[in-house]
């Protein structure tokens, strides 16, 4: 007996699923299910979320049934996100990044393979190289540059059948001359036309991304598609000369240019953890016009881009500097214009959050199915159930004072409340967002002191679980039979 069913909870569930583009409509109450008991008892394994057998066994026919796919499973989540984001106002931050969801299983070849790493060595002296069995994703999750997580706007879930390191690739392959169709690299571009596609508003998203996306026919993409991007540079690249400068070789470099240019002034941000260490970076920026790698500027043209430098003033001698370089094609033509970018650019650490809520809080890393095809499937369950976690927890810092409404459903707004009410002090004196999460994230570890951070995803994933459990308590509780 399941929460959700016993509770009468209108369920969050059903925004994200409506739109599911499943074959049978016993599939999707399936699925509904499944997204339902998954959320109840987030980071337990598929047969204690169940509860029995039966339902166990009808989930494992759900992951395994041909007709089912990790992109049907999800459509009904890139539909809701689409929604959110029109609702929202003002730029929406797309953030593209990759991970790995590594296993350990006796035949590694029906799931496939992810990189190699140096595991030491034997006894011998041979070196010991392991291959790695797991699953990649490659997602783009729209989020508003207050730093709401609005969902999943793109994913891409991929498997190798042979892990073969780049550094062995690119002494055989000049990778600059490879069409980039033919690389795993294009996951980047095609996250870009598919979240395009889904928003509907290219000319509002902007593409973050790190040095990885540092990809010249991604530019040259989203010049097509009319959007923007801002990307941390990696690649020193090709540059036309000033008309004004030397034709010297290092006027025809990127970096070179960037280098001339003046400082404009001085930025300060918050970095580290509960301290907000704040660091202060001097900046600058220039709009140069870039050439695309040698190999093929017979298909693509130049581009006049912007770049920005971000350098921390006098670091701490126990961390690296901060050293960003940064380039878009929106117009940087201040410095408040290169702040803006730079506040937007310090957003994309949101992706990884969310891929440590999938990892550490809902655990993906432990499940036991047994081939790629399972999997996928159950990873883009957990993918939206994640994202819920961190939707509130962000909602909350974002807009502390709206109503519980927006992110709570009436099930678990009535536990709270009747939790509050058997207290000898009640606790919520105001109904407001912020107030409602911090009694979750008291359920689940959160000491709520003066000097305390703001709660963070583990302790509120913690206290959605025994909120759960509570709510199912008050259900069972509530039933009185007669006889």
């Amino acid at each position: 007996m399941q929460v959700g069913s016993e509770t009468g909870q209108a369920g969050w569930q059903d925004a994200e699923v409506a739109a599911a583009s499943i074959p049978d409509k016993r599939l999707q109450r399936r699925l509904r299910r499944l997204l339902e008991q998954l959320s109840a008892a987030p980071g337990k394994p598929v047969p204690a979320a169940c509860g029995d057998w039966a339902a166990t066994k009808a989930a494992y026919r759900f992951f395994d049934n041909p007709r089912v796919t990790e992109h049907g499973v999800l459509s009904g989540h890139f539909a809701a996100t689409a929604a959110r984001s029109k609702a929202s106002e003002g730029p929406i931050l797309i953030l593209q990044d990759t991970t790995e969801f590594i296993y350990s299983r006796e035949s590694p070849g029906k799931i496939g393979f992810t990189k190699t790493i140096n595991a030491g060595r034997y006894k011998a002296g041979q070196p010991n190289t392991r291959t790695l069995c797991g699953v990649l994703m490659h997602s783009s999750l729209a989020v508003t540059t207050s730093g709401t997580p609005l969902g999943l706007a793109a994913v891409k879930f991929w498997t190798r059948s042979k892990f073969k390191g780049t550094a062995a690739i690119k002494r055989l392959v000049n990778q600059t001359r490879v069409p980039i169709e033919t690389k795993e690299s294009y996951r980047w571009l095609e996250n870009l036309r598919q979240s395009i596609a889904l928003m509907g508003s290219p000319e509002r998203c902007v593409h973050v991304g790190d040095r990885e996306s540092d990809i010249y026919e991604l530019f040259c993409l989203a010049q097509d598609l009319g959007t923007r991007f801002l990307v941390r540079v990696q690649t020193n690249r090709l540059a036309e000369p000033p008309t004004e400068a030397a034709p010297t070789d290092a006027a025809h470099r990127v970096f070179a240019q960037l280098a001339a240019v003046p400082w404009s002034g001085r930025h300060q941000v918050a970095i580290g953890g509960e301290d907000h260490e704040i660091a202060f970076l001097q900046i600058k920026f220039a709009s140069v016009k870039t050439l695309p790698p040698i190999g093929k500027q017979k298909r693509y043209a130049p581009q006049t881009l912007f770049y920005i430098h971000a350098l921390e003033v006098d670091p701490p001698s126990d961390r690296d500097p901060i050293d960003w370089r940064l380039v878009t094609n929106l117009p940087v033509d201040d410095l408040a214009a290169a702040i803006e970018k730079l506040d937007w650019y310090a957003l994309r650490w949101k992706i990884e959050v969310f891929h440590k809520v999938m990892k550490s809080g809902c655990r993906a890393e432990d499940a036991k199915l047994q081939t790629a095809e399972r999997l996928v499937k159950l990873l883009a369950l957990i993918t939206v159930v994640s994202w819920r976690i961190f939707w509130i927890t962000m909602s909350a810092r974002a807009q502390p004072l709206a109503k519980p409404e927006t992110v709570l459903t009436p099930a678990e707004i009535e536990t709270l409340d009747r939790i509050d009410a058997a207290r000898s002090r009640p606790r919520i004196m105001r109904r407001t967002v912020a107030t409602y999460l911090l009694q979750i994230a008291m359920l689940g570890g959160y000491l709520a002191r003066t000097r305390d951070p703001p709660p963070g995803n583990m302790v509120v994933w913690r206290g959605l679980t025994k909120l759960q459990d509570i709510a199912f308590g008050i259900a069972i509780g509530s039933t009185r039979r007669c006889g």
